[in-house]
């Protein structure tokens, strides 16, 4: 067996075990029952462990090292793409030792049960202590990686989710962000209360209706439920693996479009996994480029195509046969241009995850600066809900009213998740890029989405994104795919267009 072909063996068992692994996350976030916590904590720290290991073995640097001296030339550009994403893997598992891993992987599951009970409860103190050991261990990974790869300890968790990605390019694309939300938002409120408001969508909105309702538009835009299925958590999120994606949402009765916008959100980040290139499954260069990319797919969905005009003129009725009263056939609130109107309405809010995409970069941007003042130890984690807060002032202009609707909403940091963030709104910028390229290079796109027909728009997503992989960067699947590497042009344009000119 030649070097490279051993490598691919030991890769697909490991990608193998971190595929089952990710099943145990699905599970502890939707079915394990609360007295699981200490037994799962130790499953997921054994399996973690164990990929470690095999990574780090001796084995593989040798191996690595004669399929890239002997063998490299006689491998097509999958395999040489294949062969560079192995080396960045092992170079990345070799800079921490196992035990911080099994550390790291015990500490999340221990803060994330805790968090799930923290939340409804607003009480970030009982959080903290097991949140502050996160942190700690995060920030040893964060130098040993950083030094070994001669990074930033940022950059170094930055690398993970989105390889290449640097602080300083996330600088400049959030600094002038930063500076054009602002006005932005405030054009976008005037614009909007020159408007007539939008009648409101009277509840109650039962689950079981949102449920049935959300999965018929999954169908519609393409979700396979011979190879995924929709449940409930705390906090919406897909997983799995490619032929059985696993996505969540959450529901309120009060406001059917917080779950049904989980729903068409993460079904974006199942379709994208479902489209991988079936011939490298198992293979590092089968998977996901990155979480810019993959926030592209859901953003794309949800925000470009899901709330678009022509979608709600495809959507409403099926809104209105499951929302709407039978006395007076739903009334005015449940005409397409009224529900548009709600679903494009701008408001400073509170929760990231139902924000409307103007205001949502503020949140992104503040997360960002906050995690990065943690990492660098430039900020105590016990202030954390008075710079949360005093963020949200300054870049929101609101002040949340608990550490539930503050601090305490998001499941990444309890999770281990420490420079994911900046990747949400990469990925908005990323979407609004392919969205408009898409739209220019297939006319019927467009047409087919107010038809409830993603066929053209899921074809050109499957060609040009999803079968890619991780062949190339995301910079590089940018600029063959809308001419440009990643920026904000594209994004304001979008904004412009819906909010200012619509």
């Amino acid at each position: 067996m030649s070097a490279y072909k051993e490598l691919e063996a030991r890769f697909a068992r490991l990608s193998a075990l971190a595929e089952a692994e990710g099943m145990l996350h699905w599970d502890m976030s939707t079915m394990m029952p609360p007295g699981g916590t200490t037994a799962r904590a130790e499953q997921l720290a054994a399996l973690t462990v164990t990929r470690h290991d095999m990574l780090t073995d001796k084995r593989v640097g040798e191996l690595l090292d004669r399929a890239s001296e002997k063998e490299s030339k006689g491998l097509g550009p999958w395999q040489q793409a294949n062969l560079r994403e192995m080396r960045r893997l092992w170079r990345n598992a070799t800079a921490l030792p196992s035990d911080l891993v099994a550390a790291l992987s015990k500490a999340c599951s221990v803060s994330e049960t805790i968090w799930r009970k923290a939340r409804p409860a607003a009480d970030f103190e009982m959080l903290r202590p097991s949140l502050e050991e996160v942190l700690r261990l995060t920030r040893e990974k964060a130098a040993a990686r950083g030094a070994a790869l001669g990074l930033d300890p940022y950059d170094a968790l930055l690398d993970q989710y989105e390889p290449g990605a640097r602080a300083k390019r996330i600088d400049a694309l959030f600094g002038d962000l930063a500076q054009f939300l602002p006005g932005f938002i405030d054009r976008a409120l005037a614009a909007q209360a020159r408007r007539p408001a939008p009648v409101a969508l009277a509840g109650p909105f039962p689950a079981a209706q949102q449920r049935a309702l959300g999965v018929k538009l999954m169908q519609a835009i393409g979700f396979d439920f011979e190879h995924g299925r929709l449940d409930e958590s705390a906090h919406p999120f897909s997983g799995g693996v490619p032929d059985d994606v696993r996505i969540t949402t959450r529901y309120d009765e009060s406001d059917f479009a917080r779950g049904l916008m989980g729903i068409l959100h993460e079904t974006g980040h199942a379709l994208y996994e479902r489209g991988l290139p079936k011939d490298w499954r198992l293979q590092p260069v089968g998977e996901a480029r990155g979480m810019a990319l993959h926030e592209s797919q859901s953003l794309l969905m949800e925000m470009q195509a899901c709330r678009s005009r022509g979608f709600i003129d495809y959507a409403a009725p099926l809104m209105r046969a499951a929302f709407g009263s039978p006395r007076d056939n739903g009334g005015p609130a449940w005409e397409a241009d009224n529900i548009y109107r709600v679903y494009t309405r701008v408001e400073r809010g509170f929760i990231r995850v139902d924000a409307d995409e103007v205001t949502y970069p503020a949140h992104v941007i503040l997360r960002y600066r906050l995690e990065r003042a943690l990492i660098a130890g430039d900020m105590k984690l016990a202030d954390l809900p008075q710079a949360w807060n005093a963020g949200m002032k300054e870049l929101l202009g609101v002040v949340p009213p608990d550490d539930r609707r503050g601090c305490l909403q998001d499941i990444h940091w309890p999770d281990g998740a420490w420079g994911y963030f900046p990747t949400y709104t990469m990925g908005a910028m990323a979407a609004a890029q392919l969205f408009q390229a898409a739209k220019r290079q297939d006319r019927e796109i467009e047409p087919g989405i107010a038809r409830g027909d993603f066929k053209m728009l899921m074809a050109w997503l499957r060609s040009n994104v999803h079968e890619k992989g991780s062949l190339l960067t995301t910079d590089e699947l940018l600029q063959q795919a809308t001419g440009a590497p990643l920026g904000d042009a594209a994004f304001k344009a979008h904004l412009q267009a819906r909010y200012l000119d619509g």
